[in-house]
């Protein structure tokens, strides 16, 4: 049975996925259709964006680096007070709402108001990266683990556990880390990882303007810096990024 869609008062915490329109989900583009108002980020693409009614309010709430439209306390407040105004409300993310998106803190403010809400997956970054720059996260032969980790902490360090992020047939994926990239690469050498571990980056993932930069964990980030690459990207470290010039097929398409 299908569930019913938005209600007025209610919040939908959506995930718009890793940029191309195609990879939402059949709930999120419904509930996207019936949305009075949509709160957004930056890394919503434009494609997914109009997928909500041309009369739809749209608030941009992005988080670009070192710069916040809104505060993240200040962006809870704002769900809670459009539901309370007994608006169909949106709240449309990159990626998936509870990987890296503060779905949860969202979430427990809602919760804390009486606010109905819901949660629709998306296909989060890493996914997304590694489907399109060829680059499985797991794979028998070289990754029986993959970890998700974020480059940028609440408290703007990159205080991460480094010994655990350097152990064998394992895959990271490192949310926020590029402008961190290399206290990253030093941090992961000097906690045991080898220098010729295989890294890539990956920019605007999924995108036809996708940029992906191999190398290793040591030279990573002077080719990165090389090729001008800024946020927002991924990184993927492990052996898993060997296979990428043999599973490249979506730059293929796009020569």
């Amino acid at each position: 049975m299908t569930r019913p869609l938005l209600a007025p008062g209610s919040v939908a915490l959506v995930g718009g996925g890793p940029g191309d329109p195609e990879l939402l989900t059949l709930r999120a583009a419904r509930i996207l259709a019936v949305a009075e108002v949509v709160v957004h980020d930056q890394l919503v693409s434009d494609a997914v964006l109009s997928l909500a009614p041309a009369e739809a309010e749209r608030i941009y709430v992005g988080k670009e680096s070192g710069k916040h439209t809104l505060p993240q306390a200040e962006i809870n407040a704002l769900l809670v007070r459009l539901a309370l105004d007994g608006k169909r409300v949106v709240r449309l993310k990159g990626g998936d709402p509870y990987v890296f998106g503060r779905g949860g803190e969202e979430a427990q403010d809602l919760r804390a108001a009486g606010i109905p809400f819901e949660v629709v997956p998306g296909i989060t970054a890493a996914c997304g990266a590694g489907a399109y720059a060829g680059i499985p996260l797991t794979h028998r032969d070289h990754a029986q683990s993959v970890v998700f980790v974020t480059g940028h902490l609440k408290d703007d360090s990159t205080d991460l556990d480094w010994p655990a992020l350097t152990r064998d047939q394992q895959t990271v994926v490192v949310y926020m880390g590029v402008l961190s990239l290399p206290e990253i690469s030093r941090q992961l050498i000097a906690h045991g990882m080898p220098p010729d571990r295989p890294a890539a980056c990956v920019r605007r993932a999924t995108h036809a303007s996708q940029c992906c930069i191999t190398g290793t964990i040591a030279n990573l980030p002077e080719r990165v810096i090389a090729a001008g690459i800024r946020p927002p990207a991924l990184l993927i470290i492990g052996n898993v990024v060997s296979l990428h010039d043999t599973l490249n097929w979506f730059a293929a398409t796009h020569d």
